[in-house]
C-alpha cells in the first residue's frame, strides 16, 4: 500500500464543507454577507485546493497499487461484517472528486451575487456545503454502506436546497415530491446492497468486484444473483439520476433557486446513479440483461425528455429537460458498454450544462425574475457576456466541433452504433435525439437573445449580473470549449487520453483490430451527428428568426401533438390518478377514518368515557348524609362478613355426614 501523506489525509477534502455547512448553520444568522460567503466559498476552495494536491499525489503512484484505499476506522461490526470508514482513490474517483469541487468552488461564488439580496442567506450556504460533503461522502466511499450514506446525505440536502422557498407551495411540494421519488428508487439499491452482501458476505468494492469477476457471466435473459443486484442497483439510479419511469421529479425541481440546480440537478448529483452504474461494471458486464435494461431505459429517457423539452417555454423547465435527456445518453454508454463514454460526458456535461443553468440564471436576473422566454427577445446587445457565454454551452451540447459535446457524445453514438444487441436502433434514437438537442436549444437562444424584445423595456431595466456572476460563467465556457480536446488525438488516429486515463479502472480496452474498424467508422458517424445538429439548428432559425409565425400555426395545426408535449406526456396526471389519489383516499378513508379515528381513537376514547361514566355513577354515593353513610358501612360490614365466613361455612357443611 502506498503511503503518501495526502492520501492519509484525504478525509479533510469531505471534511472543509462540513465544516462550513455546520459554521454558518449555527452561527450563520448573527453573521453579515461577508462573512457567510468567506466561511462558504473559503471551506469549498480549500476542498477544491486538497483535492488538487491529493490527485497530484495520486499521479505519482504505480497502475498497480490502483485503487488507493485507506480505511480509517471501523463503522459497523455484525458478526463477521465490517463496514468501515473507508475512503478510496482511483481514476474514477479522480475525475468525480475534481467536478465536484472544482464545478462546486465556481456555482458557490456564483452564489454570492444571484442570492445577495435573498433571505435566509445563510441557511443557502449552509445546505450547499452540507450538499458538497455528503456528494465527496458518497465519490470517495470504498464500499457500498458508505457510498449509501452519501447516498441518502445528497437526497436530504437536494430537498432541502429545492423547497429553499418554503413559504412558496410550489417549491415545497417539488422538495416533497424529489424526496418521495427518490426513495422509491432506494428501496431498489438497498435491496441490491442485501443481496451483494447475501452473495459475497462483504460490501467493500475491492473485495465484491474481485470475487464478482471470478463469477460466470449470466446468459442474455437469465435472472441469476449478478442480473437481479444489478436491476435493482440500476433502480436506484433511476431515481437518483431521474429516468424513466423515476424521471418526474427533476422538471419540478426547477423551483429551488437557480445556482441548486446547476449544481445538484446538473453537475453532481444527478450523475449520483451513472457513476455507481460505472463504478459497479464488474457486476453489469457479467449481466448482459441488466445491461440492455440500462442501454434501453437510457435509449428511451434521453428521447423522451428531448421531445418534452421541443415545446416548454420555461427557460429553466427547457433545461431540466435537457439534463434528463443527457443523463439517459450516458445511461446508453454504460449499458453498450462504453463506460469511459459515459464518464467523459458526465465530465463535459458537468462544464455545459452548469454554464447553462447558470447563464440561464443571469437572464432571470437580468429581467426581474422573469422567465418565460416568450416575453423576453432582443437580450444579446445588453447582457453580451451572458450570451457569448450560453450561446458557447449551446453550441457544446448540441455537439458541434471542437467544443466539449461533440466528442463526448460522438464517442457514445459510436459505441451504440458499434454494440452487437440492437445497437443500430440505439444510435438512430441517440442520432434523433442529438437532433431534438440541437433544435431546442437553439429555439432557447433565438427566443431569449434574439429578434424583437416581447417585454415591457419600461418596466424592465434589463443589466448585466455583476462580476461574483459573471467571472464563472467565463471559467466554464472556457472548459465547454477545451474540456473534450483530451479526446480529439483519437480522430487522427493518435490516443484518447481520457480513455486511456480511465483504462485501469474499466479495462486495458480494444485489440488492435477493433481500434482500427472503430476509427473508420468515428469520421463518418461524427459527420453524421454534426450534420443533425445542423439540421437542428437551421430549423430553429428558420422557424423562430425567419418565420417568427410559423411556430404558432404549426401547434394549431398539430394542436393533439402539441398539446400533449406541452403537458409533458400527462405523467404526472397519470401517476396522480393510477398511485398518488388511491393512496390519498386510502389513507384518508382507511388508515385515518378507520384505523386512527375508529380503531385506535375509538378504543382509547371508549375506555376513557367508560371510566367517566363509572366515576359518575359512584360520585353519587357521596352525598353529605350521615344516616346513608351509616347504612353503606353495615352494607360492606354485611359483605366481608359472608366473603369471610360463607367458604368455612361450606367446608363444615361438607363434613357432617
Amino acid at each position: 500500500m502506498p503511503t503518501h501523506p495526502i492520501l492519509d489525509y484525504l478525509w479533510i477534502i469531505p471534511l472543509l464543507p462540513l465544516l462550513g455547512s455546520a459554521a454558518n448553520g449555527l452561527f450563520g444568522a448573527k453573521w453579515p454577507n461577508k462573512i457567510v460567503n468567506l466561511v462558504a466559498v473559503g471551506s469549498t476552495g480549500l476542498s477544491f485546493a486538497a483535492a488538487l494536491e491529493a490527485v497530484r499525489e495520486f499521479t505519482q503512484l504505480s497502475p498497480g497499487q490502483i485503487p488507493w484505499v485507506k480505511q480509517y476506522f471501523t463503522w459497523i461490526t455484525a458478526g463477521t461484517f465490517r463496514a468501515g470508514f473507508d475512503l478510496q482513490v482511483d481514476q474514477l474517483t479522480v475525475v468525480m472528486v475534481m467536478v465536484v469541487t472544482g464545478v462546486g468552488w465556481l456555482i458557490h461564488i456564483y452564489s454570492t451575487g444571484y442570492m445577495a439580496h435573498e433571505g435566509g442567506y445563510y441557511r443557502f450556504f449552509s445546505y450547499l456545503n452540507l450538499f458538497m460533503f455528503f456528494m465527496l461522502i458518497l465519490v470517495l466511499a470504498a464500499n457500498y454502506v458508505l457510498l449509501f450514506v452519501g447516498w441518502e446525505g445528497v437526497g436530504l440536502s437536494s430537498y432541502l436546497l429545492i423547497g429553499f422557498y418554503f413559504l412558496k407551495k410550489s417549491a415545497a411540494d417539488a422538495g416533497k415530491k424529489a424526496f418521495i421519488v427518490n426513495r422509491i428508487g432506494d428501496f431498489g439499491f438497498m435491496l441490491g446492497m442485501f443481496l451483494l452482501f447475501r452473495a459475497f458476505g462483504t460490501l467493500d468494492f475491492v473485495a465484491v468486484f474481485d470475487k464478482a469477476s471470478r463469477w460466470p457471466i449470466d446468459a442474455m435473459g437469465q435472472l441469476g444473483t449478478l442480473t437481479i443486484a444489478s436491476l435493482l442497483l440500476f433502480m436506484g439510479a433511476c431515481g437518483k439520476s431521474a429516468q424513466l419511469p423515476l424521471y418526474v421529479w427533476l422538471p419540478d425541481a426547477m423551483e429551488g433557486p437557480t445556482p441548486v440546480s446547476a449544481l445538484i440537478h446538473a453537475a453532481t448529483m444527478v450523475t449520483a446513479g451513472v457513476y455507481v452504474v460505472a463504478r459497479s461494471h464488474v457486476l453489469f458486464t457479467h449481466a448482459p440483461t441488466a445491461m440492455l435494461v440500462v442501454a434501453i431505459i437510457g435509449c428511451a429517457t434521453a428521447f423522451f425528455a428531448a421531445t418534452i423539452g421541443l415545446v416548454q417555454t420555461d427557460i429553466k423547465r427547457v433545461l431540466a429537460y435537457s439534463t434528463v435527456s443527457q443523463l439517459g445518453y450516458m445511461f446508453l454508454a454504460c449499458g453498450v458498454g462504453a463506460f469511459s463514454a459515459g464518464i467523459f460526458h458526465l465530465m463535459t456535461h458537468a462544464f455545459f450544462k452548469a454554464l447553462l443553468f447558470l447563464a440561464a440564471g443571469s437572464v432571470i436576473h437580468a429581467m426581474g425574475g422573469e422567465q418565460n422566454m416568450q416575453k423576453m427577445g432582443g437580450l444579446s446587445k445588453k447582457i453580451r457576456w451572458t450570451y457569448i457565454t450560453m450561446l458557447t454551452a449551446t453550441l457544446a451540447i448540441a455537439g458541434f466541433p471542437p467544443l466539449a459535446g461533440f466528442f463526448s457524445k460522438d464517442a457514445i453514438l459510436l459505441a451504440a452504433f458499434q454494440n452487437e444487441t440492437g445497437g443500430r436502433v440505439l444510435y438512430a434514437f441517440g442520432l434523433l435525439t442529438a437532433l431534438l438537442t440541437s433544435f431546442y436549444m437553439f429555439r432557447l437562444i433565438f427566443l431569449t437573445f434574439h429578434g424583437k424584445p416581447r417585454y415591457d423595456e419600461h418596466k424592465v431595466h434589463v443589466h448585466e449580473s455583476p462580476k461574483s456572476m459573471l467571472v464563472p460563467l467565463m471559467i466554464l465556457a472556457v472548459l465547454s470549449l477545451v474540456g473534450g480536446w483530451v479526446a480529439a488525438p483519437a480522430f487522427w488516429g493518435g490516443p484518447d487520453y481520457f480513455a486511456n486515463f480511465l483504462g485501469p479502472v474499466f479495462g486495458a480496452g480494444e485489440s488492435a483490430a477493433a481500434e482500427s474498424a472503430a476509427h473508420a467508422l468515428e469520421i463518418p458517424l461524427a459527420g453524421v451527428a454534426v450534420f443533425a445538429a445542423l439540421v437542428g439548428l437551421i430549423v430553429a432559425f428558420w422557424l423562430y428568426l425567419k418565420q417568427p409565425g410559423k411556430p404558432e400555426a404549426l401547434a394549431k395545426s398539430m394542436k393533439g401533438a402539441y398539446t400533449t408535449l406541452l403537458n409533458k406526456y400527462y405523467v404526472d396526471e397519470l401517476y396522480a390518478a393510477v398511485i398518488v389519489n388511491p393512496l390519498m383516499w386510502l389513507s384518508t378513508n382507511v388508515l385515518w377514518k378507520v384505523a386512527d379515528v375508529g380503531a385506535i381513537d375509538g378504543t382509547v376514547n371508549g375506555i376513557a368515557d367508560t371510566a367517566t361514566a363509572i366515576g359518575d355513577s359512584v360520585r353519587h354515593t357521596q352525598s353529605g348524609n350521615t344516616r346513608s353513610y351509616a347504612v353503606w358501612v353495615v352494607i360492606g360490614a354485611i359483605v366481608i362478613i359472608a366473603a369471610i365466613f360463607w367458604p368455612f361455612h361450606r367446608s363444615v357443611a361438607g363434613m357432617v355426614p
